[in-house]
């Protein structure tokens, strides 16, 4: 249950973001979620989308650079420790995050933390060894 993820590299100026989204609306696509990460010079918008190759090659036909990486979405239970109990998993497998973010989602009654591991199917076969409930593409753009 690996998602196609989309990293975007663009400048850190007015506009750059922007000019990212319009591409996908401009071509009919919808970003399902969204990250942004920034340094003083560059910033890595990350997405997830449907039809992830259409959108890597609309960005490449715009001369946008983009790199494509696997990642692991999962539910967190709305509950005090929910997120805990998933990293419990993670740390207790030695699993390194490379990075993470989340977002809501009223399908599922809570967040989505989507992950990033240097091992993802380790993280996967661990994740769902022990119960936590992932999301795959069928779930993620129905």
């Amino acid at each position: 249950m690996k998602l196609t993820q989309l990293s975007i590299f663009l400048e850190n100026k007015p506009g750059h973001v922007c000019r990212a989204c319009r591409m996908m609306a401009d071509a009919g696509i919808n970003i399902e979620t969204m990250s942004l990460a920034d340094t003083e010079q560059f910033g890595i918008l990350r997405i997830l989308v449907k039809d992830w190759q259409r959108a890597k090659e609309v960005y490449e036909r715009n001369n946008v650079v983009v790199r494509v990486t696997e990642v692991v979405a999962a539910v967190v239970p709305h509950r005090p420790g929910g997120l805990a109990d998933i990293l419990d998993v993670i740390d207790g497998a030695g699993l390194n995050i490379e990075y993470m973010y989340g977002f809501s989602s009223e399908r599922e009654g809570g967040a989505i933390l989507v992950f990033r591991f240097d091992n993802p199917d380790a993280a996967l076969q661990k994740m769902e060894s022990a119960g936590v409930r992932l999301i795959g593409n069928a779930e993620l753009f129905q």
